[in-house]
């Protein structure tokens, strides 16, 4: 999945430098960001993210409250969503339309291969 463009929140700076990292050493372009506010004028705008992939608890809207937010979107609809956190909130990140749960740390490892599935899946 080289260049796929992923929008990234994350409040946690050690973990979103170490996953965004990760991330771009696959080849993934990423535009990572701090909060929920900033997620959600990313997600509102124009930009072609390839996905979404959201920390949920966050400063401002979760990324529970972002996926569902995303998913009003006519623009974000379809677009795929990963939501990661250190909770057990699947089956509510599910519920709001989420494509895949990861749960940290021990998921972690997982975080490549479910987005190279779901970018496959929407190619």
């Amino acid at each position: 999945m080289p260049e796929a463009s992923i929008l990234y929140a994350e409040d946690n700076p050690v973990v979103r430098l170490a996953v965004r990292d990760l991330l771009e050493s696959e080849g993934f372009r990423v535009e990572a960001c701090a909060d929920g506010r900033a997620a959600l004028r990313r997600i509102e705008g124009r930009e072609g993210y390839a996905l979404l992939l959201l920390d949920d608890e966050l400063p401002g809207p979760s990324g529970i409250e972002l996926t569902r937010r995303a998913r009003a979107l006519a623009h974000r609809r379809t677009t795929p969503v990963v939501i990661i956190s250190a909770s057990e909130v699947g089956r509510a990140a599910r519920r709001a339309g989420a494509d895949a749960f990861l749960k940290k740390p021990e998921d972690i490892s997982r975080i490549v291969a479910t987005l190279a599935r779901l970018l496959a899946r929407e190619g």
